[in-house]
C-alpha cells in the first residue's frame, strides 16, 4: 500500500486518552513509515480534555495492545503532535516527523475555549461533557455496565437491568466528588450492550470541567457497583482498558479509591517530567 509514497499526513482529531486506538494507528503508520524511509506529517489539533491534567494509572509494560500501544496514563496531557514527538522519541520509532502546530493553542485550553465546532471524533463522542467523561465512564464496559452507547448520552450515563439508578446515584453523591453530579435516569439502548432491554440508569452531570477527574469517577461508580452487586460486577474485567494490575488488585482488596489515585503520584510525576520534553505549547 505504501509503494511509491513520498509522505503520510495524520490529520485525525483525538480524544487524549491512551486506549482512543486512533493514537495506536498513528503509531503503526509511524512505524511503517520508518522502515520505508517515508516522511510522517502530523497535522496538530486540539487535546479537548486539555494538556494540562495528566490522570490514571500508568500502563503495565506487558499489557501493551491496540487499546494500549505504550506505557502511559489514560489521560496522559499532550496533543496529537505532541504525542507523535512523544512516542517517535521514547519507542525508538525514528520516523521523518514533521508535527505542523496549531496556532493560539495553549494547555489550560478544554476544547470549549478553541472556539472551534465540534465535530464527533466517532460516533459515541457526541458531546463535549462525553469526551470529559469517556476516560473514566469507558473502562465500565467490559465488566458488563452500559455507558450509554445505543443512547442520546454516550458516557453521560451508565446503567444495566441490575442497577437501581437512585440507589446508586444517591451512593456517590454522598462521595462529593468534584465537578460532578449524579441524578437517577434510567434508559433503553437501541443499540450496542442490553440493546432494548430496560436499564436502571444514572445520569452524570459535569458540573465543573476543571475539578473533575474522570478516572477518579469511574473507579468510585467501579467500586460502589461492586460493593452493591458483587454478583455481577467484576473488577478483574476492567483490566483490559486500565492495563494495571496493581490498580486491580487494590480495587479487589477494598483500598479506597483516594488511596489507589494517591498510588499513582510517583509514576505520573516521572511520566510527567518526561512529556515535558515534547510541549509544543505554553
Amino acid at each position: 500500500m505504501l509503494e511509491g509514497i513520498d509522505a503520510l499526513v495524520f490529520d485525525v482529531q483525538d480524544a487524549g486518552v491512551r486506549f482512543y486506538t486512533y493514537t495506536s494507528t498513528m503509531a503503526y503508520c509511524m512505524e511503517e513509515a520508518a522502515k520505508r524511509n517515508i516522511a510522517f506529517y502530523v497535522l496538530d489539533r486540539p487535546n479537548p480534555l486539555n494538556g494540562d491534567i495528566v490522570e490514571g494509572p500508568m500502563l503495565d509494560a506487558d499489557k501493551t495492545a491496540f487499546v494500549a500501544y505504550y506505557p502511559l496514563p489514560i489521560r496522559y496531557g499532550l496533543t496529537i503532535g505532541e504525542l507523535a514527538q512523544f512516542l517517535n522519541t521514547e519507542n525508538h520509532i525514528n520516523v521523518q516527523l514533521h508535527v505542523i502546530p496549531m496556532k493560539n493553542w495553549h494547555r489550560n485550553y478544554f476544547f470549549e475555549s478553541t472556539g472551534l465546532k465540534w465535530i464527533p471524533p466517532s460516533p459515541n463522542l457526541r458531546t463535549l461533557k462525553g469526551s470529559l467523561l469517556y476516560p473514566g465512564l469507558e473502562i465500565l464496559q467490559n465488566a458488563g455496565v452500559s455507558v450509554g452507547r445505543g443512547t442520546e448520552s454516550p458516557f453521560e450515563e451508565f446503567g444495566a437491568p441490575w442497577i437501581n439508578g437512585e440507589e446508586v446515584a444517591a451512593v456517590l453523591n454522598a462521595k462529593s466528588l468534584p465537578g460532578v453530579h449524579f441524578v437517577n435516569q434510567p434508559f433503553i439502548p437501541v443499540s450496542g450492550l442490553y440493546a432494548g432491554q430496560h436499564c436502571g440508569g444514572v445520569g452524570v452531570r459535569v458540573t465543573d470541567r476543571f475539578a473533575l477527574r474522570s478516572m477518579r469517577v469511574g473507579l468510585e461508580i467501579a467500586a460502589a457497583l461492586h460493593k452493591k452487586y458483587p454478583d455481577n460486577f467484576d473488577f478483574t474485567k476492567l483490566l483490559f482498558l486500565l492495563g494495571n494490575d496493581s490498580t486491580i488488585q487494590q480495587l479487589q482488596s477494598g483500598t479506597p479509591v483516594s488511596e489507589i489515585i494517591a498510588g499513582w503520584n510517583k509514576d505520573l510525576t516521572a511520566f510527567d517530567q518526561i512529556r515535558r520534553r515534547y510541549f509544543l505549547y505554553k
